[in-house]
């Protein structure tokens, strides 16, 4: 693909145009780095171009909703097709019934599957359909565990856990929330002193699409104490669904939560999101069965499985489902964490290299060995200085790297060896600058 930069404007010119159309310049916070935003007019495959021709080795993927890469053919052509049968029609349509299919073959728990337009609305509706099934209010979530944005969900998400992060929450919305820490033994003494517990909300990685890992054998303590508590155990698998495998944590690990949280693979990389579960705990959403004295759930949503949004992500299933982008973009991420392990290494950095499936991720700091940050609190891998984290994010891109966030990064079927040599050195050289500006210590 060209790397022609659209010469119409300079990322500078965009960024202060962007300050007078939008609070902050931004549709999203993450999107502001170190230095002004990048503004991308074109990727392919793992590489992606800003508007004035520099290019870049892109490890945010899409927020990691592109497990096959930019601009996979069969997803553009599926999107071209569609696009000349028309993009909305506000009917039912075929596409959305072959792709409830595929989510229901490769998804465990998800024997019913609900479409959304977002995975924040997928992660919402899981906490009204909780509470209408068991009758009950209050959710259990986990200390910097992000579920979404919506007040039925952010609690929690930021320090202080036991308040909205952000003004504007409904106060009633926010008490509903029971925020823990990773432990069982704390869930289950929730559990047992009270009896409002409607459901337990677990991000399926661990916090922050595993920046935090959760420690050895607590999903399947969440699931064992689910069944003994009678409560709805939801995975969000909005990033970890079809990327830790075909079939997302659950379909790795066979530990089978009772609703599932999608969004970002399953709609191809395109806007959408669905939420799977169990036949009886779905059934509250039908409308030719259930009534309001039988706990009826009001769900509606102008662009719910969308055409132009079901056409990319039949595509992008299809090619999940035989397994083979997995291999490729797991690979690529096990050469990157043992790459950057040998780094810090031999510059004697103080630090750790670790992730899972297709991800991976860096901590600056005393840990207990290059690969593991076992044992260290959410405040200690998410603490580190905002100054050390934007300097890393801006030293990458200067040489030609984008990450996905914090310290970490996303791989894809699309990225090569190439890529990843060019990334270790990208790396080792913004390691180098770091430790020369005295933003990282040795070991």
């Amino acid at each position: 693909m060209s790397s022609t930069a659209d010469t119409s404007h300079t990322q500078k010119e965009l960024w202060e145009q962007s300050l007078a159309v939008m609070p902050g310049g931004l549709s999203h916070p993450n999107r502001r780095k170190a230095d002004d935003p990048i503004y991308i007019s074109h990727a392919k495959g793992s590489r992606m171009w800003d508007v004035e021709g520099n290019e870049y080795i892109d490890y945010s993927m899409g927020s990691a909703s592109l497990l096959l890469g930019h601009a996979h053919p069969d997803v553009v052509k599926a999107i071209q097709e569609q696009a000349s049968l028309g993009t909305y029609t506000a009917s039912c349509h075929t596409l959305e019934v072959e792709w409830a299919g595929l989510i229901q073959e490769l998804i465990p728990s998800a024997e019913r599957v609900r479409f959304v337009a977002s995975g924040s609305e997928a992660t919402a509706l899981a906490a009204r359909v909780a509470r209408a099934y068991t009758g009950k209010t209050k959710i259990i979530r986990f200390q910097n565990h992000y579920n979404g944005w919506s007040d039925l969900t952010i609690t929690g998400s930021e320090t202080p856990y036991d308040e909205a992060p952000g003004h504007g929450v409904v106060p009633g919305a926010a008490e509903t929330m029971v925020v823990l820490p990773t432990d069982p033994a704390r869930v289950e003494e929730k559990l047992k002193a009270d009896p409002e517990i409607a459901g337990i909300f677990v991000e399926a990685s661990g916090a922050n699409w595993g920046s935090v890992p959760m420690p050895e054998g607590f999903l399947q303590d969440l699931r064992d104490l689910s069944d003994k508590y009678s409560v709805v155990l939801i995975f969000d698998e909005v990033i970890t669904g079809f990327r830790w495998s075909p079939g997302g944590v659950q379909g790795l690990t066979g530990i089978i939560p009772d609703m599932t949280c999608m969004a970002k693979i399953v709609t191809g990389g395109n806007p959408g999101g669905a939420l799977g579960g169990k036949a009886d705990i779905m059934e509250v959403l039908n409308p030719r069965t259930t009534t309001h004295a039988d706990r009826k759930v009001v769900h509606k949503g102008t662009f719910n499985g969308a055409p132009i949004v079901a056409a990319p992500a039949v595509a992008t299933l299809k090619i999940v489902k035989t397994g083979e982008p997995h291999k490729r973009a797991n690979a690529v991420a096990q050469k990157i964490r043992d790459g950057i392990r040998v780094i810090l290494e031999e510059h004697q950095v103080a630090g750790a290299a670790y992730g899972e499936a297709s991800t991976y991720h860096i901590h600056f700091g005393d840990t207990p060995s290059r690969d593991s940050v076992e044992g260290l609190t959410p405040k200690d891998v998410r603490g580190i200085p905002a100054s050390t984290v934007y300097a890393y994010q801006q030293a990458l891109l200067d040489r030609g790297i984008n990450n996905m966030s914090h310290l970490g990064g996303i791989t894809s079927a699309a990225h090569t060896d190439e890529d990843v040599e060019l990334t270790l050195k990208a790396i080792e050289g913004s390691i180098e600058q770091l430790m020369s500006d005295g933003l990282v210590g040795r070991s």
